[in-house]
């Protein structure tokens, strides 16, 4: 069968060749009536666009693009492979390509990433996470000119489209469910101190043992890779204390699960000698043994979220809410005596 193309639409219609072609494209110069009557036609007469020398005349890559940020587990962790899910499954939807790579332990690796796919213009925007309290891919992206969207928002005062969840009220709630359950001294492991999570959920801790009239302990706050292994390291070393916690609230689900392992293999009973915690409600937090009280977030929607607020900012259109708060939802579960 013989390909139809723009001239072919353009004759069917009587419109010249440049207006099928720009009302194709999705230019604004060209109506809405006679952009639909474009596109009804097309799709009629079986046109197949030819992507790249559409690419070729818009100078546009339509693909976005996520680096997995330095010093993560990668792939590997249930938060990622949940928001990825959730990007691959909302591209489509807005004709993008959805590019990906991780960064692996090196932060110079994840600059020299950053600065490759912008000189080659390998995509026409980013999805940025793990956002920290001055990020230098927010200036990078900001001075470059570049679309972005994050989840979090940096303190460099520059404004984007972001996500922006309730870290410390969740906490802070979270702690005090802990403390009804008859726990009286909780700990946090947390992350690097440069991350926005990890300042909020803090902040969140120290606000909750507050509301229960607990004093903060800075023995009980330690710093964890963002890991299982870094979680399960961490929980054995405050176990170690001379007076050990007899709580564990973690950054998030992933350090928790290395955390109740290290129960585990200390033979304590989760849920009543000792209480375990999350953040972000990835499935397989429903599966532990015991299943873990996590603060629930809609990883998969926020994903698609943000890919729908960076493809009206590639088309040019308004974003109509540059940032959208979210309440974290509190599930108990057996491990904290639930």
């Amino acid at each position: 069968m013989k390909k139809v193309t723009i001239r072919q639409i353009a004759e069917h219609l009587n419109l010249s060749i440049a207006a099928v072609s720009r009302a194709l494209d999705g230019y604004s110069d060209i109506s809405i009536e006679t952009r639909q009557r474009v596109l009804d036609a097309a799709q009629e007469m079986g046109y197949v666009p030819n992507r790249a020398a559409r690419q070729l005349r818009r100078q546009k890559t339509d693909a976005i693009g996520y680096i997995l940020p330095a010093g993560t587990p990668g792939f590997s962790e249930a938060f990622f492979s949940e928001f990825l899910v959730g990007l691959g499954d909302e591209t489509p939807r807005h004709r993008l390509d959805l590019l990906i790579s991780t960064a692996g332990s090196s932060l110079e690796r994840e600059k020299e990433l950053y600065r490759d796919w912008v000189r080659s213009q390998k995509v026409d925007g980013f999805i940025l996470n793990r956002i920290r309290l001055s990020d230098w891919r927010v200036r990078y992206l900001h001075e470059n000119q570049i679309p972005f969207v994050g989840m979090e928002n940096s303190l460099d005062g520059i404004e984007y489209p972001h996500v922006e969840v309730d870290n410390t009220g969740g906490v802070a709630a979270l702690v005090e469910h802990i403390h009804r359950q008859g726990f009286r001294r909780l700990a946090f492991i947390g992350g690097p101190q440069d991350l926005k999570i990890q300042v909020a959920r803090l902040a969140g801790y120290r606000q909750g043992l507050a509301h229960c009239g607990l004093d903060f302990d800075p023995d009980l706050v330690v710093e964890s890779e963002l890991s299982a292994a870094g979680g399960y390291q961490e929980a054995r070393r405050l176990r170690w204390l001379s007076n050990p916690p007899d709580a564990l609230i973690c950054l998030n689900d992933e350090i928790a699960f290395g955390a109740l392992h290290a129960m585990h293999d200390l033979g304590l009973v989760i849920g009543r000698e000792v209480a375990v915690a999350g953040f972000d409600g990835v499935s397989a937090s429903a599966h532990t043994r015991p299943p873990l009280t996590t603060l629930d977030i809609p990883i998969h929607q926020i994903a698609q979220t943000l890919v729908q607020a960076l493809a009206l900012r590639l088309a040019n259109r308004p974003v109509q809410q540059n940032c959208l708060a979210l309440t974290p939802r509190l599930l108990l579960r057996a491990s904290t005596g639930a």
